[in-house]
């Protein structure tokens, strides 16, 4: 699922929500979320995420969230909802995050809080 703009209070929110309703209606309760054009995420917009993480599980499936920019990783470093999701850098590794024998690179948490700390 592309995200475009912002996820924050009001219409941008109603949107991701419907959007995801409708393919978790669909069946599809595994979902990549590529935030690469999303350029702020509110407390609205974390709530909307954390809610469609635990209904994707409740139906079974996962969400990855991947190329978030550095403002909405730190976000996710701050509230500690990196306990939560997967972050990935590169499209095909969070594609195989799905399949417990293909090999991931996941997200350097560590590298990325070393370098937030340097800066």
């Amino acid at each position: 699922m592309d995200c475009k703009g912002r996820i924050t209070a009001g219409g941008e929110t109603a949107e991701f929500r419907g959007t995801f309703e409708d393919l978790i209606a669909s069946g599809k309760a595994n979902l990549i979320l590529n935030l690469a054009d999303v350029d702020f995420i509110d407390s609205t917009g974390l709530g909307a995420l954390v809610v469609a993480s635990g209904t994707a599980k409740k139906k079974g499936g996962r969400i990855k969230l991947l190329n978030l920019n550095k403002r909405n990783v730190e976000l996710l470093v701050i509230t500690k909802l990196t306990t939560i999701f997967e972050i990935f850098d590169d499209e095909q590794d969070a594609v195989n995050s799905f399949f417990p024998d293909r090999q991931v690179r996941t997200f350097d948490l560590l590298a990325f809080v070393r370098d937030m700390k340097q800066e």
